[in-house]
Parts: structure tokens; sequence; C-alpha cells
């Protein structure tokens, strides 16, 4: 018996391989195992190479996993660039009508658009591809079933026919499978749920977390990979006192939410970093004029169109400076699926208690996997709003040092909202001393959100491994395997990196060297770190994939051998 199961199903686009990943994700978690997705494919609508992978397990995901257990190739140049991943014992499921000649080792071969069709469902190959690996994982045949009368039963009137067909291409496929005598470690019985989790993704679960922050205008501008947040707003986010707009730009997006916050609205637009790049004037207005709002980019690979459907981490220095001249934003950068509805509320949270614009930073390795993750009991969720004049400060919107009421036209107090430089009142000035105090007022609210919380463990250790965003489960797996190992090394993760917490920053500045997993070429937050006065230095991978955990177990051991070495 064992505890995890890696199947990764590749082809062409079109052939399925997403529906057959999330399909086998959505069965194995109905029965209480924790799953975790991953896909990637070319920008085309269709063709060019596709896959998607899915990770079973009696314990909780950190990554896609490393091996694959089953590979599912539909076409040649599948096998031949996935075969080097299946691990020794693995069993490979190959297109019998596409590789004419058996492949050697653990090979089953299916012409499973020939099986579908023979069922009378020609549309059922990849239930045919998962009944196989179900019997490949000694998973009981219920477990699918069941999924499929859920999946199927929609109140039409061929339901029943449409669900028997689906059984039919089910049997098929675990039969064969079963003929071939083949199999990996079975799977243990899942574990108990002590909690209710839910299967989701990480664009509509941020988007769920903003939602019970009280967001109430969502504009956005359809971009991969963000798009599906503008999707789940148009569904969601309805009511008389609400609305969702499908801007034409992402400057039109942009201009719309900072009018909207003008107004006094909880607002919020999704993005990737194309549309962030135009959205910089729009979001220099907001910290000029101290409107809330929050933008979340969606990371892809870059820059220009770059690589729409990879993942990277390199849009951090243009998240944190979006816009020109002497502005901070505050960023926070969820790191598993989990975190993103928390995220949404605070992302939400501190554009209102601060007054002002707040980059929400996601990746697409994270906006689109599925992972099960506990139910969020939304009697929980703690509701910020801005502080509202009362009229006693009249038209001095701007006075002093920190964060004054904020006037909402129609009611008491008035506001002028400029993007040029002004005095208390929000009118145009070019002295020096109000430029000053104005600049110097504007960064003092960044300590209003000083209260972000972070993870720390084994801290007595001289050197630290920190990812940020997606890299934290990868850089977590492997920092579980280093400590077993016995390898002397310490772990410190936040979301929250601007501002970072100061309790944060001041035990890293003790350490002999933080180590940053990131998914860019430039080492980005390690610089941020290092213009901090923290001796940190980035691992870099811009393949526009996540991590794999070998990988940074081995490059970690470097850093670690090169310090010992320096010490002797």
């Amino acid at each position: 018996m064992g505890t995890d199961l890696v199947v990764r199903f590749a082809g062409e686009g079109g052939q399925g391989q997403v529906t057959a990943a999330e399909g086998l994700a959505q069965a194995a978690a109905r029965v209480g195992y924790h799953v975790q997705t991953f896909a990637t494919y070319p920008s085309q609508i269709e063709g060019g190479p596709v896959w998607a992978q899915t990770r079973v397990s009696t314990n909780k995901i950190l990554t896609q996993g490393d091996q694959l257990d089953v590979l599912v190739a539909l076409n040649r140049q599948a096998y031949e660039t996935h075969i080097g991943d299946l691990r020794d014992g693995g069993v490979l499921i190959y297109n019998s009508r596409d590789i004419v000649e058996e492949p050697p080792g653990n090979v089953i071969g299916l012409d499973a658009e020939a099986l579908a069709r023979d069922t009378g469902n020609p549309r059922a190959a990849n239930i045919i591809m998962i009944g196989a690996v179900a019997e490949l994982a000694s998973m009981p045949s219920e477990y699918f079933e069941e999924w499929i009368k859920e999946r199927f039963t929609r109140g039409r009137p061929n339901d029943a026919e449409i669900i028997g067909g689906n059984v039919k291409a089910l049997e098929v496929g675990i039969q064969a499978a079963r003929a071939s005598g083949y199999s990996v470690e079975s799977l243990d019985e899942p574990p108990a749920i002590e909690r209710q989790r839910i299967l989701v993704n990480g664009n509509n679960f941020l988007a769920l977390g903003a939602l019970a922050a009280g967001l109430e205008t969502f504009y956005g501008y359809p971009i991969s990979p963000a798009t599906t947040i503008l999707v789940y707003m148009e569904s969601n986010l309805n009511g008389a006192d609400n609305f969702v707009g499908q801007a034409s730009s992402e400057i039109e997006s942009i201009a719309a939410i900072v009018g909207a916050g003008y107004a006094g609205r909880k607002v919020m637009t999704s993005t990737a970093g194309p549309g962030l790049s135009l959205m910089g004037e729009g979001l220099g207005l907001a910290w000029m004029a101290e409107i809330p709002c929050v933008v979340v980019d969606v990371q892809r690979g870059g820059p220009a169109t770059g690589l729409p459907t990879k993942t990277e981490q390199s849009d951090l220095f243009a998240a944190l400076n979006p816009g020109h001249g002497d502005m901070r934003v505050p960023v926070i950068a969820p790191g598993s699926v989990a975190e993103c509805f928390q995220a949404g509320v605070d992302a939400l949270n501190w554009a209102e208690r601060y007054q002002g614009p707040v980059i929400l930073l996601t990746e697409m390795s994270i906006a689109e996997r599925n992972e099960d993750v506990d139910r969020p009991d939304l009697s929980q969720v703690k509701v910020e709003r801005r502080l509202v004049s009362d009229g006693s400060m009249g038209n001095r919107r701007y006075e002093g040092a920190g964060l004054t009421p904020f006037p909402v036209p129609g009611n008491p107090g008035a506001y002028v909202a400029n993007a040029s430089e002004h005095d208390e009142q929000g009118d145009t000035t070019h002295q020096p001393y109000v430029h000053i105090n104005m600049t110097e007022r504007r960064f003092s609210k960044l300590k209003l959100l000083e209260d972000g919380t972070y993870e720390s463990e084994n801290t007595s250790a001289s050197v630290a491994i920190m990812p940020w965003g997606g890299s934290k489960g990868p850089a977590r797996a492997a920092f579980n395997r280093l400590s077993e190992a016995g390898e002397e090394v310490g772990w410190y993760y936040t979301m929250y990196l601007n501002p970072l917490p100061p309790a944060l920053v001041e035990e890293l500045k003790q350490k002999e060297l933080v180590i940053v997993p990131e998914l860019n070429y430039l080492g980005q937050f390690s610089s941020i770190l290092r213009s901090m006065g923290i001796n940190a230095v980035s691992i870099t991978q811009y393949t526009g994939l996540p991590f794999k955990e070998q990988f940074l177990v081995e490059r970690v051991r470097e850093h670690l051998r090169s310090g010992r070495l320096a010490a002797v």
C-alpha cells in the first residue's frame, strides 16, 4: 500500500487531457483523498503539446510530484517528451493508434477512441483512461461510478443513458488494465474527513475571498490567466448594490475601479503582466489621490506577450513600483490555493485600511490548479471598511502626516482626487515643502499594514530557506527532505511581501544566508531583501514550469556545502 499516486495525461491540445486529470481529481477528492492538479498548454485555441497532471495522496500535498506512477501518452510526441519522468516500475498507457510498435517496460496499449465508439459513447475516451488508471492503483470502481452519476445528473431526459454509457466506458478501461497484469502501488484508504473540504482552483478561491470581504464593484478585461476571475464575478457578484463590468481594455479597467473607489465602493480588477503595465498610470493616480482599490496580477511568462499560458514569478518589481515616481504599493502574494481565500480578504481590507491601491500577486500555477482545501468559515471573516469623513475636517482631505477620514462624494466633507501633487485641500501645487510632506504622508500609511503574519521553523539555523508565492510548496517539500536528512537549515515564509512583517525582517537580518527559490531570471525577491540589509541569494528557474522538489534539494545542499567549506 502507498500514500501517493501521480498521473500525467499528455498529448495534443483538444484530446481532453485537462478534463481527464480534473475528473480523476474530482473522483478522488469526493471520497476524501487530498488532490492537486497542474496543467500546461500552448496559447493557441487547439493543437500543440498539452499535459495535465493529478496527484492523489492520503497526506497534504505540497507539490505536483517529481516522478510519475502512470503516464498516459496520447501520441508519439507525448511519449517521447514525458517518458523520462516515469519512475522505475511505473506504467505507461499509450495510444496504440498513434504508436504502433510497443514501447519497452510496463505498458498498456489502448485505442481509446475506438473503444469509446464501441461503447456507443465516442466522447468517453477520457473515461476509459481514467478507468485504466483506477485499476492500476486498485482504486474501487465505485469511487468513479458515483462521481460519474454526480457529474452527469443534470435533469435532462437522457441523463440515465449518458451515465450508463460513461460507466460502461469506465469498465472498459478497468478491464484493459486488469488484462495487462500490471499495477502500481495501491493507494491506502482515504483519510478520515475531519473538516469539510472543497475542491477549488486558485482564481475562484481568491474571488470567493474578495466576495466574503464585501467586494461591491469589479471591472475586468479578459486576459490569460486571469480571465476566470472575471467570469466568476459575472456569475457570483450579484445583487442590486453590486456591479460587474467587462472593460474594453486594461486602461479602462483601472480607470473604472479608481472611479468606483473614489465613489466609496469596495473595488477590484484582475489582469496579468501586460495589463499591469498598462495600469501603471491609473495605479499612480490611486496612490497619489489615496483611493482604495485592488488589482489582482496573475503572473505569466514575460516580458511582452511572453508565455501567456505558463507560470512565472517575474512581476514583483513591477507590482511594488507599478507607476513612475516615488511609490511602493502594498503586495500580498499567496503561496497555495488554500491561501488564496485569505489573500482576497486581506487585499480588500488593506486597501480600505490605508486608503490606497493594493496588488494581489498570484501566478498561473496557482490560479488554474485544483486543490482540496478546508471549507472557509465565512462567519470568521474579518471585514474592514475605510474610515469615512463626518465632515468635521471640511475640505482638508490630506491634512497631517497620516490617515485621514475619506470623504465619500455626496456625503459630509469635500474631496478633490487630484493626480497632480496637491496640498491638504487637494489643490495643485509645486511647492517643494508640500511635495516632501505629501510624499512622506503617503509612505507613512504603509505602517498601518505591518500586521502580516509569517511562518518560521528551526530559527536557530544560520541558513534559512524563504520562498515566496507559488514556490512555497516545492520549497517546503525540499525543506522537509533536508531536515529529515539532518541538514541544519531554517524555514521562513510570508505572503505579505510589502510591507514585510517587521519582526520577520529583523530575524532574517541575523542569518548568515537566506536562500530564496523564485521563478524568474533576476532573483527579484532576494534583491529586495538585500536592499533591506539581509544577506539573500536566489535559486532561480525560468522554464515556465514550477520547481521540482529534487532540484531544490540539490541546489540548497550546494549552498549549505559552500557555507561549510567557507567556514573551514
